[in-house]
């Protein structure tokens, strides 16, 4: 009399299984942010964000966030105290959601949702906020950011105050086919353009005066090995044919190679005019009164990245 054969389980298809989390940080609870008006977002990007999130073995909680209450979800989430806070949105809720978790509080991976994704682009690269998201949860390392602080703006990437940072509005204009856009914001950046230098002094030196200062942080800065202090980068093209030069070279690219660029670190800074400051922080443009004061801040939080070489490469 035969026997019936055993049965035998079924494997488990490979690409159903969890995908491992990275080994070098805990990430039992994730909370993610998502702004779904948010330029590089989308109405669907919260689904998308949800079956990701799905293929990982954490408890996770996805949270739309709403224009009138943003402030307020951020400070929800970080009163769940969760392992991680992802952030996909734009340039400044990224920049507050890291700046109110601090060096003490929940590591994040603000994800590029923005227009000029400063500092997505000098944590991942170029990678979209999906393929961010999984290296993030897969191949993360723990990161102790740097950044500054102006006037109670707080920054990671960097911040140029004075006259040239009209242009960023013009650059990103022409970058996204806004012709109209571009020529009126470079029309009103002419006219401004050698109205009024600012005066500043680094770290309590002597005072100088410039067409603009750029300072940058040590996570983006390619003069300093070490985060000592902000990399200050003293702009002084001589006319208006120059200026357009370096807008041209693209403030965040090359442009510290321009010889009408000089940089030094500093780790407190005080800027002053006659008249408002315009400025650009890590992507967003502010107007700052005649007076400002920066400060170079070593611990500002900690972000779940991949190790540097791994982001510049996707670059």
């Amino acid at each position: 009399m035969s026997q019936a054969a055993p049965d035998v389980p079924a494997q488990p298809d490979p690409e159903q299984l969890p995908r491992g989390l990275t080994p070098h940080a805990p990430l039992r609870r994730i909370t993610v942010l998502v702004n779904p008006m948010s330029g590089g977002v989308g109405p669907g990007a919260a689904e998308e964000a949800r079956d990701l999130m799905a293929g990982f073995a954490c408890d996770f909680e996805i949270v739309e966030l709403e224009a009138a209450r943003i402030d307020g979800a951020i400070d929800e989430a970080l009163a769940s105290k969760p392992d991680l806070l992802v952030v996909l949105a734009g340039d400044g809720t990224a920049g507050a959601a890291a700046s109110r978790a601090g060096p003490d509080g929940p590591l994040v991976a603000p994800l590029p949702g923005g227009t000029m994704n400063m500092l997505p682009r000098a944590l991942y690269g170029s990678r979209d906020w999906r393929a961010a998201l999984v290296t993030a949860l897969s191949e993360g390392v723990p990161h102790t950011v740097a950044g500054g602080e102006v006037e109670g703006h707080p920054f990671f990437c960097a911040a140029i105050l004075g006259s040239p940072a009209l242009w960023a509005p013009a650059r990103e204009a022409l970058r996204e086919g806004e012709m109209r856009h571009a020529w009126l914001y470079a029309r009103r950046a002419f006219r401004r353009a050698f109205s009024g230098r600012i005066r500043f002094n680094l770290d309590r030196g002597e005072l100088r005066r410039a067409e603009a200062l750029v300072l940058i942080s040590p996570m983006i800065s390619k003069a300093m090995e070490e985060p000592v202090g902000l990399e200050a980068a003293i702009m002084n093209p001589s006319d208006a044919a120059e200026a357009f030069r370096l807008a041209a070279r693209a403030v965040f690219d090359d442009w510290r190679h321009d010889p009408s660029v000089r940089t030094q670190p500093a780790r407190e800074i005080t800027v002053r005019s006659r008249s408002r400051i315009p400025a650009i922080v890590d992507g967003e443009p502010i107007l700052l009164g005649p007076s400002a004061r920066v400060r170079f801040n070593p611990r500002a939080f900690r972000a779940l990245a991949p190790i540097p070489e791994a982001a510049a490469d996707s670059v």
